[in-house]
């Protein structure tokens, strides 16, 4: 039997004691919510979308650290406004937070007449997950390999200046108003019911030009079967450097969407708080950042704070574009 001399059992009791300390942390998250209630991360889209796979990798890392768990639940219809409704009237019993976009919290609340909520009185800002820019694509049998030569073309084309875009009041549709407008070119916007019917008809060349997200469009450039002629962003995008902006094109325009995360009033200003601070840490990691990226995503991190400073920009640039163009669902 080996035995241990009382000093040789005191050094090693801080490095027991440290390492218990550091299992029972790891395993035993304090609950955020009474009863271990789980957190329901409500998205307005079905499955398989870009919302739903951000809110799926939010998920998987907020469970551990809400101490309870961590739900995503998928409410579709009405372009994305049944879950805001939804989380709107979630019970404190029963937390969910929000994840939308400004299709759900900027351009619903101007376009129709009764979104059924309204985004600053029913909602507080969590967190901004994630941004995303539009791309400006062309048919590969369209004559043009530059955005400058694209607007010379339609504009001596003007019977061939459709722009098809996912949707008829989405972002795309309205940054095509955007664009149209610093370029000084009349087009006619083309909507399409979903991205999936609108590259099929680019590909096949029966609309020459589209405007879509960034990550729905460069696969289709990779492959070679359409042309991205530039980004939306104020700088270049990672994901393929080889492509210009619009401003480094010669347009002064740029524009983002995003991913965001939002609380209802139900909710205690100090529990989502704390969340916003949870989710703030899961986008620094590494792993996180790189499950963003793989989804051709641009991770964000960002507090309460700086959240509700970017809604307020994003506000006062999209909304006097949303108002002029006139459009009514």
């Amino acid at each position: 039997m080996q035995r241990r001399t009382l000093t040789q059992i005191l050094a090693l009791a801080p490095a027991v004691s440290a390492a218990s300390w550091l299992a029972g942390s790891a395993t035993a998250a304090e609950p955020l919510f009474p009863g271990k209630a789980p957190l329901r991360i409500v998205v307005g889209y079905p499955p398989g979308g870009a919302t739903d796979r951000v809110a799926r990798i939010v998920a998987d890392k907020l469970q551990a650290r809400v101490g309870s768990p961590v739900v995503v639940e998928n409410k579709p219809g009405a372009g994305g406004r049944l879950s805001a409704q939804y989380v709107k009237n979630a019970p404190a019993s029963q937390p969910a937070l929000l994840l939308a976009n400004p299709a759900v919290m900027l351009v619903a609340p101007l376009v129709f007449p009764d979104s059924g909520y309204d985004p600053d009185k029913d909602f507080r800002p969590v967190s901004e997950v994630n941004r995303y820019e539009f791309g400006v694509a062309v048919a590969s049998a369209v004559p043009v390999r530059q955005l400058s030569h694209l607007l010379a073309w339609l504009r001596a084309n003007p019977q061939q200046a459709n722009v098809g875009v996912p949707a008829t009041g989405s972002l795309p549709h309205f940054f095509s108003l955007m664009l149209g407008e610093a370029a000084k070119v009349r087009t006619e916007t083309v909507g399409y019911k979903g991205s999936a019917p609108l590259l099929t008809d680019l590909v096949g060349g029966q609309v020459p030009l589209a405007i879509d997200t960034f990550d729905v469009l460069l696969p289709q450039h990779e492959a070679g079967k359409i042309r991205v002629l530039a980004v939306s962003g104020e700088r270049r995008s990672t994901m393929a450097p080889d492509i210009s902006t619009l401003k480094e094109s010669g347009l002064n325009l740029s524009g983002m969407g995003w991913n965001t995360l939002f609380a209802p009033q139900s909710m205690a200003p100090d529990i989502a708080e704390r969340l916003s601070r949870m989710v703030q840490e899961i986008m620094k990691e590494p792993d996180t950042r790189q499950k963003f990226e793989a989804s051709r995503l641009t991770p964000v991190s960002s507090s309460s704070a700086q959240t509700a400073e970017m809604l307020k920009a994003y506000r006062a640039q999209w909304t006097p574009v949303v108002q002029r163009s006139g459009f009514k669902p």
